[in-house]
């Protein structure tokens, strides 16, 4: 993925949850985040941001968006708008084992008392009698996508924020799951110092429970890191590898 029209600014502070203020050329100037979580690790003060204008500035209070941070000399995505992307390319590229066999039905499938971000389908395109035909399921496919931004020595963790939310989204998935409809959660790690995953159980025990409860039910779970480069005005994202999943604290 490539995202183009970026500069840099310096970030200042964080009124709200969706505001930023940050200095760009001597001036002070508000940008819109995208990404909800605490951030607190990430978001210091003068930390360097890359912004985008607004695609549409007529509707917006802000005229920017936040798009990344540097954090220890890297760049970290955290704008959660370019979560689905990321992933249907993810899924488009079949390097992820789990995901090979499937393709892209439908983005944002409601099911039960959630919209899920993907229905995917058995990839009917694998020719009969190749290698990847015999790993087809039979059943279609529901996927929840998460983004993590908190590494800390290693260590991906999510959520960095209570999540309600989230934690209803995997129930979803284990029903499914109990219904014969194969279901899996996708941990998008948008930084490349990432080794092990798992689930911040300090943070949101509920929500890390109901994970560990997805794993006895056989909910796939997958966590993958990308390498991020920041070159000119673009930021270049591209998968780098699985990470390994430890759910139990």
């Amino acid at each position: 993925m490539k995202i183009d029209n970026l500069f840099e600014g310096i970030f200042l502070e964080r009124p709200n949850r969706f505001t930023v203020i940050f200095e760009s050329v001597g001036i002070n100037k508000k940008a819109h985040l995208r990404d909800p979580g605490r951030l607190k690790e990430l978001l210091l003060p003068e930390a360097k941001l890359l912004l985008r204008p607004a695609l549409n500035p007529a509707n917006r209070k802000t005229k920017y968006d936040v798009i990344a941070v540097e954090s220890e000399g890297i760049w970290v995505l955290i704008n959660s708008g370019f979560h689905s992307d990321l992933a249907a390319e993810l899924i488009k590229s079949k390097i992820v084992p789990e995901l090979s066999s499937y393709s892209v039905e439908r983005r944002e499938y409601t099911f039960g008392k959630s919209r899920i971000d993907f229905l995917l389908t058995p990839d009917t395109s694998v020719k009969e009698g190749s290698e990847n035909e015999s790993n087809i399921l039979a059943s279609k496919m529901l996927l929840e996508v998460k983004g993590c931004t908190l590494v800390e020595e290693g260590h991906g963790k999510f959520p960095d924020a209570p999540t309600i939310r989230g934690k209803r989204h995997l129930e979803e998935l284990i029903k499914a799951k109990k219904e014969g409809m194969n279901s899996a959660v996708l941990f998008l790690i948008p930084r490349e110092d990432a080794q092990i995953f798992s689930p911040n159980w300090e943070m949101d025990e509920e929500f890390s429970k109901t994970l560990e409860q997805a794993e006895t039910d056989k909910v796939l779970i997958i966590a993958h890191s990308f390498s991020v480069n920041f070159h000119e005005t673009s930021l270049i994202l591209t998968p780098l590898k699985k990470v390994k999943v430890k759910i139990k604290p």
